[in-house]
């Protein structure tokens, strides 16, 4: 038998991981959550809208409410292993999923903010009848609890930022705009392999575990044929957001109990791919971007992840569960490094 040359072995080896990911849809209506799946309906700017969440009670409740904010690439079940943490803990944990994202809806012809992605959580959060909740919001979710935190801070108990982007204004780096039509191109050419590649770059620092490719399979079942061009448009129009709408320059206005989680071999960038070389050397910086923040926001402690990347809670759960403890407080084996 002859030896498969390597870069076919390659192209097989890739043919199989695509044919691998299955079609989930648009909305995830093939791919089942860990839990049951709750529907809060929504009327934003003039349209009927579905936001998709999981409420999830303790066994022996505290009396608090955590509330679970995903990043941008990532969806509410990533959230599994410290959703369990939490309530062993006594938490109540309530895990939404964005408009515009994942099992919620994603209308197409709307204006895609910061500000409503916040009011939308505040207003499920108080028709489940939870006046104060902490808010522990990873990557973009950082971004949209920053915002819930400035527009609702009597109703933000204390504000947990885990690898939170929008630390830096990109736009003033000098990383240059792009048209939503120049997002959605490049959403579109979106599959298993750009994002794995991606995401070992930017949130990994090149290094990859075979664990991470469930996420990885999760995001890219939402590109298959049922859901390709709807996943395309709406991950554009989120991106423009993210863009556009930077929080570094409000940190200081923050007045609720504030912890950063950062893992210190994140190097996420939104635009770094057409950025000047000078550019991409300096972004992205997250130890630098979160010390900067620490002193930015009011009485802020940081706690520092050595030898994690962008999403720590998938990278090191027990790690994350030990640093997540000590941001709120409560006992669980010794503390992660804080300063």
């Amino acid at each position: 038998m002859r030896p498969v040359p390597v870069f076919a072995l390659a192209c097989l080896t890739a043919a199989a991981s695509a044919r691998a990911v299955p079609d989930l849809g648009a909305r995830l209506e093939h791919y089942a959550y860990p839990h049951p799946v709750h529907v809060q309906r929504i009327e934003q700017q003039g349209k009927a809208l579905e936001m998709a969440y999981m409420d999830l009670a303790p066994d022996a409740p505290n009396g608090k409410t955590a509330v679970l904010l995903h990043g941008k690439n990532f969806c509410g079940p990533y959230w599994d292993d410290t959703a369990g943490f939490l309530r062993a803990k006594g938490y109540r944990v309530v895990i939404p999923d964005q408009i515009g994202f994942c099992k919620s809806s994603r209308p197409l012809d709307i204006q895609y903010s910061l500000a409503q992605l916040a009011a939308n959580t505040h207003a499920l959060l108080t028709s489940l009848g939870v006046e104060r909740a902490t808010v522990i919001a990873h990557s973009m979710g950082g971004m949209i609890g920053v915002r819930h935190a400035l527009l609702y801070p009597d109703a933000t108990e204390r504000l947990v930022l885990v690898n939170p982007i929008g630390l830096e204004d990109w736009q003033a780096a000098g990383v240059p705009w792009r048209s939503v039509d120049d997002w959605y191109r490049q959403e579109l050419r979106t599959d298993a392999e750009s994002i794995r590649a991606y995401q070992r770059k930017a949130y990994y620092d090149g290094e990859w575990q075979p664990a991470y490719d469930r996420w990885v399979n999760l995001q890219a079942g939402m590109y298959g044929p049922g859901g390709r061009e709807t996943t395309a448009r709406a991950s554009a129009l989120a991106y423009d957001m993210i863009f556009n709408q930077p929080v570094v320059h409000e940190l200081d206005r923050i007045r609720v109990a504030t912890v950063l989680v950062i893992g210190q071999r994140d190097r996420t960038a939104i635009g770094r791919d057409r950025a000047p070389p000078e550019v991409s050397a300096r972004i992205g910086d997250y130890p630098a971007l979160g010390r900067a923040a620490a002193r930015a926001i009011r009485d802020a402690r940081l706690i520092e992840l050595e030898g994690l990347g962008h999403a720590p809670m998938l990278e090191a759960p027990r790690r994350f569960r030990s640093a997540l403890a000590d941001a709120l407080d409560i006992r669980d084996g010794a503390p992660a490094k804080s300063r």
